[in-house]
C-alpha cells in the first residue's frame, strides 16, 4: 500500500511519525513523510521516503513581531487564530505541495497539525484521510481536550471543553480554511461542524500515540480508537555522545536537565540566569538543552554543560530529573526514562501534558512559563530530586512504558481491516465514496 503521512509543526510533531512511518514501511509499505524542508535529512536519514512541505517553524516560532503569543495559557483559539494568520501566504502553496506529495497515495495519515492541508487534500483525491495523532481530540467525560483548560470540574465539563477547544478555533480559522478550499482545491466550503469530529462521529478508525498507561482508553470510546502507545524513534545505530558530555557527566552526580524544546522564550540570557539561579539554590549539577529556544550564556559553572540537543532516549535516563516545556514527545521520552519530569508549559497540549506527569505522580506541578521564578523552579527540581515517593512512582511508569511497543500496535490497527473503514460511511461525510474500490484494485 502506498502511505503519505502528513504532518506539521517542530521536530516533536515530526519525530513520532518518522517511527510510524519506519514500522509502517518494515512491514511491507511503501511510505512517504511530507513534512517542512527543514527535516529532510533527518526522515531520509531513516531511509523513508521525502516530500517537502513550505513554511519554516523555526521562523514561525523566532517571530519578532509579537513575542508574547506564544506565552498565554489556555487562550486557544487566540493561539491558533494567530497561528493561521502567520501562516495564510503559505497557505496555497502548502495544499500544492501536499497535492503533489499525495497524488499516488491509497492512504493519507495525518496529525493534527497536518490535517490543515492533509483532510482537505485527501478529499480533493478521493482517497481515505486516516487521522494518526499524538494528542487527543476525541471528546471523552475522562478528560478534557488537550486544546481547553485542565479544571477539577468533572465530566460535563471535559465534554464541554471540547467545543471550546475544537469548535470555537474551528470558527476561528473556518473562513479562510473555505476560501483556500474553493481557490486552490476547487472544493466546497465546509460547514460549522469541526470537521475532524465529523470524521470520528464516521467512527473512522484513529490510531492515538500516546499510552494507556498515561492516558487510558475511556469506555465511551470503541473500537475503531486504538491507544496504542507511543511511537518513539530509534536513535540511529551509529550516533555516539560527545566526549565532553561522557566526561561531564561521570565527573560527579547525575544532574538535571533544562531544556524548553522548540520553543522560544523570549530573552535567552535572562532564562539561562534564572535556570542557573535555580541550579544553584537547589544545589543540582544541571545539563543545559539549548534547543531552538535558545537557551544562552557562554560563561557558565563548572557544574552545568551545555550542548544543543542529544537523543532523549540516550540521556534522560541518566539524569536525577528533567526539566521541559511539555510538548507531547518530550513528555513522553521524560517519562519513559523513569526520572521525575518538572513541567514548564507554555501554551496549546503543553499545560494539558504537565497536569498529566503530576496527576501520575511522576513530578511537581507544572508551573506556567510565565509565572516562572527561579525559587520556583529550585523547589520542583529539590521535590524531583529528593522525594523517594515521587522517584519510585515516575520510576514505575518508566517501566511500563519501555514495555510497550506503540510503533507496532500502530501498525498491526492499522493493517486490520482498512478496507472496513471505506465501506460503512455516511453519505455525508467526504472524501466522496468510491475510495475503496481504488484501494481494493490496487
Amino acid at each position: 500500500m502506498r502511505i503519505t503521512i502528513v504532518t506539521l509543526g517542530t521536530r516533536g510533531d515530526v519525530q513520532p511519525y518518522v517511527a510510524l512511518a519506519l514500522g509502517l514501511k518494515n512491514a511491507g509499505h511503501h511510505v512517504r513523510l511530507a513534512t517542512h524542508a527543514l527535516f529532510r535529512n533527518f526522515v531520509t536519514g531513516y531511509g523513508i521516503d521525502f516530500a517537502a512541505l513550505p513554511i519554516d517553524p523555526q521562523d514561525l516560532l523566532a517571530a519578532e513581531e509579537d513575542p508574547q503569543w506564544i506565552n498565554p495559557i489556555g487562550n486557544t483559539v487566540r493561539n491558533i487564530h494567530k497561528t493561521v494568520k502567520t501562516v495564510s501566504p503559505f497557505v496555497h502553496e502548502l495544499l500544492r505541495d501536499c497535492v503533489n506529495a499525495c497524488a499516488d497515495a491509497d492512504v493519507v495519515l495525518s496529525s493534527t497539525l497536518g490535517a490543515l492541508a492533509g483532510y482537505h487534500v485527501a478529499e480533493k483525491l478521493e482517497v481515505p484521510f486516516y487521522p494518526a495523532y499524538i494528542q487527543n481530540i476525541i471528546r471523552t467525560g475522562a478528560y478534557p481536550s488537550v486544546l481547553a483548560p485542565v479544571l477539577p470540574l468533572g465530566s460535563v465539563y471535559n465534554r464541554l471543553s471540547y467545543s471550546l477547544g475544537d469548535r470555537l478555533a474551528w470558527q476561528a480559522i473556518r473562513p479562510a480554511i473555505n476560501v483556500l478550499r474553493r481557490e486552490a482545491l476547487g472544493l466546497p466550503g465546509l460547514p460549522l461542524q469541526f470537521p475532524l469530529e465529523r470524521v470520528w462521529q464516521a467512527r473512522q478508525p484513529h490510531l492515538l500515540g500516546f499510552s494507556p498507561a498515561v492516558l487510558p482508553k475511556p469506555p465511551e470510546w470503541g473500537d475503531w480508537v486504538h491507544v496504542t502507545g507511543y511511537w518513539f524513534l530509534p536513535r540511529p545505530a551509529d550516533w555516539r555522545p560527545p566526549a565532553g558530555l561522557v566526561d561531564f557527566l561521570g565527573a560527579g552526580p547525575a544532574p538535571v536537565s533544562v531544556g524548553f524544546g522548540s520553543i522560544t522564550i523570549g530573552d535567552p540570557e535572562a532564562a539561562t540566569a534564572l535556570v542557573l539561579e535555580a541550579l544553584a539554590r537547589s544545589k543540582q549539577r544541571g545539563l543545559l538543552l539549548t534547543g531552538w529556544g535558545g537557551l544562552r550564556q557562554s560563561d557558565l559553572p563548572d557544574h552545568v554543560f551545555k550542548l544543543e540537543a542529544v537523543p532523549h532516549d540516550w540521556l534522560f535516563p541518566r539524569m536525577a530529573a528533567v526539566v521541559h516545556h511539555g510538548g507531547a514527545g518530550t513528555t513522553a521520552a521524560g517519562l519513559r526514562a523513569g526520572v521525575p519530569n518538572i513541567v514548564i508549559p507554555n501554551f496549546m497540549d503543553q499545560p494539558f501534558w504537565g497536569h498529566q506527569v503530576a496527576r501520575l505522580g511522576a513530578g511537581p506541578s507544572p508551573i506556567p512559563r510565565n509565572q516562572l521564578t527561579a525559587r520556583r523552579l529550585a523547589s520542583a527540581i529539590q521535590a524531583a530530586v529528593g522525594d523517594p515517593v515521587l522517584r519510585s512512582r515516575a520510576a514505575a511508569i518508566g517501566r511500563q512504558l519501555q514495555a510497550e511497543d506503540g510503533v507496532a500496535c500502530a501498525v498491526e490497527a492499522f493493517q486490520r481491516h482498512p478496507a472496513w473503514v471505506l465501506t460503512n460511511r455516511p453519505a455525508a461525510y467526504h472524501p466522496v465514496p468510491g475510495w475503496a474500490g481504488k484501494l481494493r484494485a490496487r
